[in-house]
């Protein structure tokens, strides 16, 4: 069978980092229709005409956008307005059209009663814009994006996107500013869990998928809306893993590594973009103009606006790039920041910036012709109400098939680390069964960070999960044990009690959803200490034990929780997270999750990712030695690396089959490998295929991802894998910063994760 996701980058620009088996369906979708209009943007006639009535003041309205001062669910505590905005204020803002929208705001009446101001009572009658965080779901909230990537399927990405933009898009909500796009190689950082892990190409896979099921193939649709890709650019690169910080790299890795699933959403067809809040190499990205303008724009062809983050352009005066709020506004607008978050400066600033000669009233000119033209794409001049109605909104919301998808894409993004003894899956009946931990259950860290509007209350916890799947909900008991970071009175001793009394215990731990997320930031990126110690005493119990690990990020798991003979990491899934988890605990469904970022030994190993480089004095195979690259007492690996997950099958690799040793550089060579489940259950497995390139004029990593197939194997069955690799798979930015390919040696596998040696390889590429 064919590889279907591989990186082939002799394909055209728009479709570069789509993988080639999922090229040419794709380049015949309606997709590709909105794409080559994002190509060939015209901005309507009437545009003009608008832009050349406008005052100064009414341009800089249409380049500022606020957070709603009414404001949905938890939006006001996530994103507070400031000034002292009031819903009264800003809806005579509107009508004076000194607004472009708001976002996160309370649904589709605040969105009809601020719309009316703006096309029944305003001067020029130009609509809002109505703009959401919705991150992983609106109402039904489907697992966080790392959790969704975990399944290496982006197609399930896709279809999660398009019932968040179904649902949102009731809501009278034209953008979202989502996918998160951010190539995340330090699991300290906390918005990790919004992006799409380590790997380039894994990420960019999802970039992809995420822009069209968001947009799908018309922007005028009353069920999709705009996507945003953020945060441009480098933001998950902060030094040390601390949210906000500096950014300091070479163009070669920014090129290579960061921007490229930038770069396949925008091919993908996004034409909004958010400007992170870091720096790059001594440079804010909210100031830059090589990145907003020279690159962006000029290298790369996008059509669409930029907008600042949250007071982006504001902190430009604390990074010590602009002395004052009126300075910040013109270097954000001369980068190429189209319009300004929150801060208020270009509302206040522009008009006067262009009166006296310090912006050019051409480029204020352009950057309202492109949020006018995008306002024109989504269909709101036609119908500035046609995401706006109140009764729709309701029939929207967690509908059956909604909240079915959540429970389908929950369980797809659960991994399993480990199985000793085949201790999974668990029984339905016959097991008296001890659920413990501060995630056992309760209405709370269900549907993970960064939701604006979705609930606790209406997910479905652990412990009903369970009882749902047991055939006799008595052999269940419930012991909280311990808080998430605070010991309970008692808790251990209760705990231990259980445990005693139970066949199996499931230790359900973790963090909780305010561990993970923006200012999230963690320096020890363990199991919290009062967890870890419960996890210790239950242990010492010696009852067969499966740890249910709730997190954000990859952790570095040690004693008792380490040792324990199974593990599923479960990550924050939303809605359905407890009948998901069950699906999987108890066997109605295979675990067939991948890990997308590696778990380390230690915190202190971070950044730790698959794809570094070997360094001039690695350790060889064997045990650790004086002098080579290592951690005092630590090999340079990963505990669990990038790829790893079990299936209740038991999985084979036979042998490397190439179809050549050599390799042309205008041909192809097959690479095959045949895989068998031996065991006796049904199974998912991820086959991955890495390359090394032995020697070249730039170091490479010690594996890259160049291919991935998602196979379901039947108890005895087996299949031969194939991918195709050709030489524009093996590029690489050289030293002048243009991507090349050379000549020489190539090693390859075909493998369960990014460390197995699966199977291997190694073939020569011809000038």
């Amino acid at each position: 069978m064919e590889g279907n996701f591989v990186l082939d980058m002799r394909i055209s620009r728009r479709a570069a980092m789509i993988g080639t088996g999922a090229v040419a369906a794709w380049l015949a979708s309606p997709a590709r229709a909105l794409v080559a209009a994002a190509d060939n943007l015209t901005i309507p006639g009437f545009v003009d005409d608008l832009v050349a009535r406008m005052t100064l003041e009414e341009k800089a309205g249409q380049l500022q956008l606020m957070a709603s001062a009414w404001g949905g669910g938890i939006a006001t505590a996530l994103n507070p307005p400031s000034q002292g905005s009031s819903f009264p204020q800003q809806v005579e803002e509107a009508r004076q059209g000194l607004l472009t929208g708001v976002f996160n705001g309370n649904g589709a009446r605040m969105a009809r009663i601020m719309q009316t101001a703006a096309v029944k009572q305003s001067r020029l009658k130009v609509p809002l814009i109505f703009a959401a965080d919705i991150i992983h779901g609106h109402r039904t909230i489907f697992p966080v994006p790392l959790a969704e990537v975990a399944s290496f399927e982006p197609e399930l990405a896709q279809r999660t996107a398009a019932a968040a933009a179904f649902e949102a898009a009731g809501a009278g909500i034209d953008w979202t500013f989502s996918p998160m796009v951010d190539v995340a190689r330090d699991q300290r950082w906390g918005r990790g869990v919004e992006g799409g892990g380590e790997d380039v190409l894994l990420g960019s896979l999802f970039a992809a998928a995420r822009v069209r099921g968001f947009q799908g193939d018309d922007l005028k649709a009353a069920d999709r809306m705009l996507a945003c890709i953020k945060h441009f650019a480098a933001y998950a690169a902060a030094e040390a893993g601390l949210d906000y910080n500096t950014a300091d790299m070479s163009e070669r890795t920014l090129r290579e590594v960061y921007l490229q699933p930038y770069k396949a959403g925008f091919d993908a067809g996004a034409l909004s973009a958010m400007a992170s809040f870091n720096e790059i190499s001594g440079v804010p990205s909210t100031g830059n103009h090589w990145l907003m303008t020279d690159l962006l724009r000029g290298e790369w062809g996008f059509q669409g606006f930029v907008v600042s983050d949250y007071t982006g352009d504001e902190e430009l005066i604390l990074h010590g790039y602009a002395k004052d709020g009126r300075d910040a506004a013109r270097l954000a607008l001369l980068a190429g920041v189209d319009m300004s978050m929150q801060s208020g400066l270009y509302r206040k600033y522009l008009p006067d910036l262009v009166r006296s000669g310090d912006v050019p009233r051409a480029q204020l000119d352009q950057s309202v012709r492109r949020v006018l033209a995008m306002k024109a794409m989504l269909g709101l001049f036609d119908d500035p109400f046609r995401r706006i109605d109140e009764k729709r909104e309701g029939a929207r919301s967690m509908l059956p098939a909604t909240r079915a998808l959540a429970r389908e894409a929950g369980r797809k993004a659960i991994v399993l680390l480990k199985n000793n003894g085949d201790l999974l899956p668990l029984p339905r009946s016959g097991k008296k069964i001890a659920l413990i931990g501060p995630f056992a259950s309760g209405q709370h860290d269900l549907v993970g960070p960064w939701v604006v509007y979705g609930d606790d209350a209406k997910a479905i916890d652990l412990a009903t999960g369970v009882r749902a799947a047991l055939a006799d909900q008595a052999a269940l008991t419930l012991v909280e044990g311990s808080g998430i970071e605070a010991p309970l009175a008692g808790g251990i001793e209760a705990a231990v009690a259980a445990a005693r009394q139970a066949d199996i215990v499931v230790l359900a731990i973790g963090e909780g959803q305010g561990m993970s997320g923006e200012a999230q930031s963690r320096t020890e990126i363990v199991v919290p200490e009062p967890q870890q110690r419960l996890v210790e005493a239950i242990a010492a119990v010696g009852k067969p034990m499966v740890i249910v690990l709730k997190n954000g990020r990859a952790l570095a798991l040690n004693g008792a929780v380490a040792n324990a003979p199974a593990i599923l990491v479960t990550w924050f899934l939303g809605t359905e997270t407890g009948h998901a988890i069950a699906d999987v605990l108890f066997g109605a469904h295979g675990p067939s999750g991948r890990l997308p970022a590696s778990f380390p030994r230690a915190s202190g190993q971070e950044p730790y990712y698959y794809a570094h480089k070997t360094t001039g004095r690695p350790n060889p195979p064997g045990p650790l030695e004086a002098y080579k690259t290592h951690f005092r007492g630590l090999p340079n690996s990963a505990l669990y690396p990038f790829g790893h997950g079990l299936t209740y099958g038991k999985i084979e690799y036979g042998e490397l089959v190439l179809g050549s040793a050599t390799l042309p550089m205008n041909g192809e060579i097959r690479v095959s490998a045949r895989v068998t489940n031996r065991g006796t259950r049904a199974a998912e497995e991820v086959v991955q295929l890495y390359v090394h390139d032995r020697t070249a004029s730039v170091t490479r990593p010690v594996r890259e991802l160049k291919a991935f197939r998602k196979l379901a194997l039947a108890p005895g069955q087996s299949e031969v894998v194939s991918f195709t690799v050709r030489a524009a798979d093996l590029q690489f930015v050289g030293r002048d910063n243009k991507w090349v390919v050379e000549p020489g040696m190539f090693d390859v596998w075909i493998a369960p994760s990014s460390e197995s040696d699966g199977v291997h390889g190694a073939f020569e590429l011809l000038a």
